[in-house]
């Protein structure tokens, strides 16, 4: 086992790598730049080193300044958590190339499920159910057109190498197509220094479905359930469920050897996330492999009852998995919100600035995952999510009336967050009955709103 971990990231999630090596006996040193020295992942880490000034592209995303502190300070691997390098596949190697383990999959292995175009085909030889759509990239838009002519409208254009709903556009007709490759394309550009393309058959309303995966390095591969993100804004998850409400123990069952198929033809190792699209006619298509630890990983510990963080440095340390897929029982239901510094009634405006007062919900079955404390200034310059408010509860409607209660306890003063919004979507009937999909948002946002006043 490692005695000491280097943390490349900031924020919660260092934090709560943090707590998981404590738990473990193990060291930690924290990475920061020069606009988090004072964030609690670095009160809370054994050793603590500044990498770089406060644009990311200076600190949490300076390779070779991360490396050298890991050396430096006598760590044996490295922990990327999620965001910033944790799917950067030069950095998975770099660390290897280095000495040091990379707490993760292969790079090869992010290459290859990170270019989602790839990905796709990859699935198909495994035996995976794909939407329909491109074998492979979409170069130019009469290629475009060929492809879409074959699969009808409406279809789903998206970057191979995308993420977090960016460089992706929808078209309905012929007319939106050309203005829809051409503005995805642009901004997968400025996102990922990478404009290659790929088009799927449009999917609408689908439920968000994504499988927890762990694979160690012996061959053996898991999957710990499913987590319904459907809940989303542009893309971009805000409440998260586990298990998921419509499936049944038969289509659980077929989703989760799927996602095993998936990990397993890629060569997975360590843990990974499948996600699937599934329709109102309960078929499920694979959409893309998160090769990293998920910020919605806390649901499936609260339902399975087992250390994901615990698991991964476990995995990466060589050492087999404790149980088998037999073993794995899910227990009760848990929800997470995600609180982000955001105005979500003036178009989800940004809303950093500095934390007054806080008080934190408490009580059976609930659980606060942040760097937040009482004085702490938000930085400007990274992520707005500042905390996850998970709950469980032995069904989902306990589990619903536990998270209006965390809710209504949570106390951010200083700083706008979109906590408000949360707790309408939890009175929300469709929500409460489970009669939702991804475009739930957007259907039921101007209601919430002028509710609200």
């Amino acid at each position: 086992m490692f005695k000491k971990i280097l943390i490349a990231n900031r924020g919660e999630i260092a934090v709560r790598i943090i707590r998981a090596c404590k738990e473990m006996d193990i060291l930690t040193v924290a990475i920061y730049s020069t606009a988090d020295q004072n964030t609690l992942h670095v009160q809370l880490a054994d050793e603590a080193v500044c990498v770089g000034g406060p644009k990311s592209a200076d600190s949490y995303l300076n390779k070779e300044a991360i490396i050298t502190a890991a050396v430096e300070t006598g760590c044996q691997a490295i922990h990327p958590g999620f965001g910033f390098l944790s799917e950067n596949s030069d950095f998975a190697r770099l660390v290897e190339t280095c000495g040091l383990k990379f707490i993760g999959p292969k790079g090869d292995v992010i290459d290859a499920l990170g270019n989602k175009s790839k990905a796709r085909e990859m699935m198909i030889e495994a035996g995976v159910p794909v939407v329909p759509g491109s074998n492979g990239s979409v170069n130019t838009y009469e290629e475009l057109k060929e492809v879409v002519n074959e699969i009808g409208y409406p279809v789903l254009i998206k970057a191979s190498a995308g993420g977090g709903g960016r460089g992706m556009r929808k078209a309905f007709s012929e007319d939106e197509l050309e203005n829809a490759f051409m503005t995805a394309k642009a901004e997968a550009k400025a996102c990922f220094g990478d404009d290659d393309m790929y088009v799927e058959k449009l999917v609408l309303n689908p439920k968000h479905i994504e499988f927890q995966i762990l694979a160690d390095e012996h061959g053996n591969v898991i999957h710990l359930g499913e987590r319904d993100c459907s809940i989303q804004r542009r893309n971009q998850k805000m409440i998260e469920e586990a298990p998921c409400k419509v499936l049944d123990a038969s289509l659980r069952l077929k989703m989760g050897e799927s996602a095993v198929k998936a990990a397993q033809g890629a060569g997975y190792t360590n843990a990974g996330t499948v996600e699937f699209v599934l329709d109102e006619h309960n078929n499920y298509y694979f959409i893309e492999m998160n090769t990293r630890i998920q910020v919605e990983h806390p649901i499936t510990e609260m339902v399975t009852g087992i250390d994901l963080i615990k698991q991964q440095i476990r995995i990466a340390s060589g050492l087999p998995l404790s149980f088998k897929q037999e073993d794995i029982t899910l227990q009760g239901h848990s929800i997470e919100c995600r609180i982000n510094a955001e105005d979500p009634f003036h178009n989800f405006r940004p809303c950093p600035g500095q934390v007054n007062f806080m008080h934190l919900p408490g009580g059976p079955g609930v659980r606060v995952d942040t760097m937040l404390y009482t004085g702490y200034t938000l930085p400007t310059q990274y992520d707005s999510m500042v905390a996850k408010v998970i709950v469980h509860a032995p069904t989902r409607l306990e589990a619903i009336k536990r998270m209006r209660r965390a809710l209504s306890e949570l106390v951010i003063e200083g700083i706008t967050t979109n906590q408000t919004l949360q707790f309408y979507i939890l009175h929300q009937p469709d929500y409460i009955k489970g009669h939702f999909n991804t475009s739930f948002i957007e259907t039921h946002l101007d209601e919430m709103v002028s509710e609200n006043g």
